[in-house]
């Protein structure tokens, strides 16, 4: 009958220890040489291997999943929460070309329900493999009367690392250099506010809804995971950018909050625009479906969301072909999409 008053009040540990005790062959799971220590210690041990690497720099991103959540509340499904945050937060520092190491994850409820939390762990776990990349620890809080019934927040922090001379900062970014495309899977983890609201508030539908031009239900399509495009950025680094001379991608970006004219900028120099070519790009029935239903005009569209791609890359135009076949080798679509012009380090889309 011990902790019984805690218990009472909300807060079950002993809950909270059983529903935990698959964490260690998950965490396994995701294991590097590099991981030291075992599960339950007060911190995360990870040695640092920097063999061949001259001036290595850690590089670290922290994000959370936002109201894409509320979604999986209303379908019950909470499976691919937690690769929607490795995923997005793995993209976040690939885009400097580092190699994810470590992941640490945080998780709050008001009530911890066993197989909400085992899924939402597993997604953890089944992303830090397919991203090679540890689970090393996390916390998680139970904090009754502090969320409402059946919801929970997550959050995650990730640690890469990447030699200091092969990092992509943008910099040699010029007038004339072309912009590629890689298609998203979605909505990926941003708009989701907007969506909702017209989806499901404006439009009633709900989260088992079939909708015909989606060939799936509404809820399907709006937990799609989160890509990672941490396997094939590494592919195109180590064929076009292991030797300064044969430097081909000058910049990456991850196109999440903020879409287009505000991801894109983040990599431009100040003596540059990004033009980008609307319906250069087939756009998923997703986003047509919200913005014709909600009468959102295209500029915030491509604010608000990616528009079907996911990540963006700003190339040598000499070598721009060549990247394009090599990418469809590997049957990775890819779109030319735009190009880089002399202005002020702005985004626009003509």
């Amino acid at each position: 009958m011990k902790n019984r008053a805690y218990a009472k009040a909300g807060v079950d540990i002993e809950l909270g220890n059983q529903v935990k005790q698959s964490l260690p062959e998950l965490l396994r799971s995701t294991h590097r040489p590099e991981v030291l220590g075992s599960v339950g210690g007060f911190g995360g041990l990870f040695r640092l291997n920097t063999k061949g690497m001259k001036r290595p720099v850690l590089v670290s991103s922290v994000d959370g999943v936002g109201t894409k959540l509320k979604v999986a509340f209303a379908a019950r499904k909470h499976h691919t929460i937690g690769q929607d945050l490795v995923n997005h937060c793995v993209n976040d520092i690939a885009v400097l070309g580092a190699e994810p190491l470590f992941f640490l994850d945080y998780l709050g409820t008001g009530v911890l329900k066993p197989r909400v939390f085992e899924s939402i762990i597993s997604g953890f776990a089944k992303a830090c493999r397919e991203n090679r990349c540890a689970l090393v620890g996390g916390e998680t809080a139970q904090m009754p009367a502090f969320y409402q019934k059946g919801e929970y927040d997550v959050s995650g922090t990730i640690v890469g690392i990447v030699d200091e001379k092969r990092m992509l900062d943008g910099k040699s970014i010029k007038a004339g250099d072309v912009i590629l495309g890689l298609p998203s899977n979605g909505l990926h983890t941003n708009g989701y506010t907007l969506a909702r609201e017209i989806l499901f508030n404006q439009l009633n539908l709900r989260p088992h809804s079939k909708m015909k031009e989606l060939g799936t239900t509404v809820g399907e399509e709006l937990l799609r995971v989160h890509r990672s495009y941490l396997a094939v950025i590494q592919k195109l680094l180590r064929r076009f950018h292991l030797q300064p001379r044969t430097r081909s991608i000058k910049g990456l970006a991850h196109i999440t909050g903020g879409g287009f004219t505000d991801n894109i900028p983040r990599i431009l120099p100040q003596k540059v625009d990004a033009k980008i070519a609307r319906g250069s790009w087939p756009v998923p029935p997703i986003f047509e479906l919200i913005q014709r239903e909600g009468q959102v005009s295209s500029s915030e569209m491509h604010t608000v969301f990616n528009m079907g791609i996911g990540m963006v890359m700003i190339v040598r135009r000499d070598q721009s072909d060549a990247i394009c076949r090599y990418l469809k080798r590997i049957k990775e679509p890819v779109f030319q999409i735009g190009s880089v012009v002399r202005g002020r380090g702005q985004c626009h889309l003509a």
